[in-house]
């Protein structure tokens, strides 16, 4: 069926259409509500839209209005769209069929951004195992703690580990309780492990893959990966720092907290923005200027072909090395020992350009429907534009054509400018000729 397509990037939009469709009929129906109501149109579309591009943001209390057939069509969403659908295609082709036809395997490369140099077996096979040995590690350090320190009974226990342990490795941002992760704050036993599954699925697979192999020998890493790992620990530490600095001493987030309960506090605020969603303090009680900051690392984002969302710290590294060389006059662009190709400059700079805006003309388009600020608008944008799910209560007090909007926001930062600008193509246009050069002023 995959070979239907003339274009793998129609493959990635359908799908992704086709999934969310099935997913706001499931929580349309009445028992997926605990009141056994049917849920309104524009909810069940926004929580399908969300869950699918694993994004977090929620219109209504995730405990208290699903139930549990609710709850479990929404991880299970996650899961689909955090996994890759194009990656679950394949391997049920390859389990039915036993072979992977052309375009079924551009389809999932497109996808996930990952080339198929040990053959698609192989990288497919890696990628389940990878996730579920990620999510299997976290669920069981969560179902422990959870049984063991807060007297929850061993199946209670169990399914918040389990569907923790997806949200969080899938950067979804779901969470069972209506403060998000609040009240674990000072718990690195919670938080830690969580902030951990969110780097593990954020860095992105063919990173994950390599410092497996060869994490003790950073000489042998690629490119992606040195950029990937450097600029990642780089946003990290200057996040953690940021946050500690200026909510120090805000009596709503981090005043309240001991030295380390701070550190601990102000390092999984930093990791969140990655794409995550998840939160230990309220987002909403941060000063504007921790605001600005995280508007800057979710439109930053995490790694290339993993479960984060962004423009990702691989296009924000390629772009520093462009600017530098620019700056020293070079007429190549160098990353250690390798040349970058001119291709994946024009990328980088595609995607950032075409991805701010986006932000900058959906942030005018809310302003113009809703009575919020511009810091509040931009945070809510940027955060369903990235995948993020970090809220500040815009999302929900807004409009019908605002939520309406936001989920425009997530199918597309999901599925990526490109990726979309590819299935939208009618066919593909090669310049058989070279037009004469002429210089033009630049700034």
């Amino acid at each position: 069926m995959l070979d239907r397509f003339h274009r793998p990037g129609q493959v990635v939009v359908t799908a992704f259409a086709v999934a969310i469709a099935l997913g706001t009929a499931l929580l349309s129906l009445p028992f997926a509500t605990t009141d056994g109501r049917s849920t309104g149109p524009i909810e069940a579309l926004f929580t399908a839209t969300s869950a699918v591009c694993v994004t977090g943001l929620a219109l209504v209390d995730t405990e208290a209005h699903w139930s549990l057939f609710g709850e479990t069509v929404i991880i299970v969403l996650v899961q689909i769209g955090g996994l890759g659908i194009m990656t679950l295609a394949t391997l049920f082709t390859l389990l039915v069929a036993g072979r992977v036809g052309l375009r079924a395997r551009l389809a999932a490369q497109a996808e996930s951004a990952m080339a198929y140099t040990a053959g698609p077996r192989r990288v497919l096979r890696d990628v389940v195992l990878f996730s579920a040995a990620c999510e299997t590690v976290l669920a069981t350090v969560l179902t422990i703690r959870f049984a063991t320190e807060y007297d929850f009974p061993p199946g209670r226990a169990l399914y918040y580990g389990v569907f923790h342990s997806i949200s969080a490795f899938n950067n979804a941002g779901f969470a069972l309780w209506p403060d998000s992760l609040v009240r674990f704050v000072s718990d690195p036993w919670i938080c830690l492990p969580v902030a951990l599954g969110v780097i593990a699925g954020g860095l992105g697979f063919p990173v994950a893959f390599e410092l497996a192999r060869a994490w003790r020998r950073p000489s042998r890493w690629t490119v992606l990966t040195r950029i990937t790992v450097g600029v990642s620990l780089a946003l990290l530490a200057a996040g953690t720092l940021v946050f500690l600095i200026t909510e120090w001493h805000n009596p709503a987030t981090l005043g309240p907290l001991d030295g380390s309960g701070k550190l601990l506090a102000a390092f999984f605020t930093a990791v969140m923005p990655r794409s995550a969603g998840l939160n230990t303090i309220d987002i909403a009680q941060m000063y504007p200027s921790s605001w600005l900051v995280t508007d800057a690392l979710m439109f930053i984002g995490g790694g290339s072909a993993g479960t984060a969302g962004g423009i990702k710290v691989t296009t924000l590294g390629l772009l520093a090395f462009v600017i530098w060389a620019e700056l020293r006059g070079e007429t190549r662009v160098n990353i250690g020992h390798r040349r970058l190709p001119e291709a994946a400059q024009r990328q980088a700079v595609a995607v950032t350009v075409i991805s701010a805006g986006l932000v900058a003309l959906s942030t005018y388009l809310l302003m113009v429907l809703t009575p919020h600020s511009l810091d509040e608008v931009l945070f809510e944008v940027i955060s369903a534009a990235t995948t993020t799910g970090l809220s500040i209560g815009v999302t929900a007090e807004g409009p019908p054509a605002g939520q309406a909007l936001l989920v425009l926001l997530m199918f597309v930062g999901r599925i990526g400018p490109l990726t979309l600008g590819s299935a939208l193509a009618l066919k593909e246009r090669t310049r058989r000729y070279e037009l004469p050069e002429e210089r033009v002023i630049v700034g």
